[in-house]
């Protein structure tokens, strides 16, 4: 029993790391990545669809993200919801394709962008504390219940414990290598 908790637990918490990954990447870094528009919804058909999954994305370059869209007929689509998004690109559509010509980042929206990571590490952190709140109630209540003794409970909310901090670090780590990333010239 406690060993699923924990499990599932460390589960939960490698869930959390991922998801923040995923943001992370989605954060401009003045470097050319796929990831950055990839998950940018697009209206096709009447229905909103993750842009990977109607065009072939690419970075030819270190500051272009190409677009090709298995549908050509979409291409004004695709450039509409690029402009509407807060990417802050400007699509340049020759009827075949779509360019996205990534800007050298300002100092300003450098800052913007680490307080965005800083948002959203502390949230991932939240996550990651929210699972150990949830395992230790689960233990508490096993206790609680006599399914499992208290010295049992005390050594598993210790290993609980490890794994949150774990997890708390590794969230720390990819926060500050994201922040490097940003704040490289």
């Amino acid at each position: 029993m406690i060993e699923e908790t924990l499990k599932d637990a460390d589960h939960r918490m490698q869930s959390a790391v991922g998801a923040l990954d995923r943001e992370m990447n989605a954060i401009r870094t003045g470097r050319a990545r796929p990831a950055l528009v990839e998950s940018l919804k697009v209206e096709y058909y009447g229905t909103p669809t993750p842009l990977n999954q109607m065009a072939t994305i690419n970075a030819p370059e270190p500051r272009m993200i190409t677009i090709q869209p298995f549908d050509k007929t979409q291409l004004g689509t695709i450039e509409k919801a690029i402009l509407k998004s807060d990417l802050g690109l400007t699509p340049t559509n020759d009827g075949n394709i779509i360019r996205l010509v990534i800007p050298a980042l300002t100092e300003d929206r450098r800052k913007e962008l680490v307080k965005q990571v800083h948002k959203k590490a502390e949230e991932a952190r939240v996550a990651v504390r929210n699972v150990r709140r949830d395992s230790l109630d689960h233990l508490r209540k096993a206790q609680h219940d006599k399914t499992i003794t208290d010295d049992d409970e005390r050594r598993a909310q210790d290993r609980l414990q490890k794994i949150t901090d774990r997890y708390i670090a590794e969230v720390d780590s990819h926060g500050l290598a994201k922040e490097k990333e940003l704040l490289e010239v």
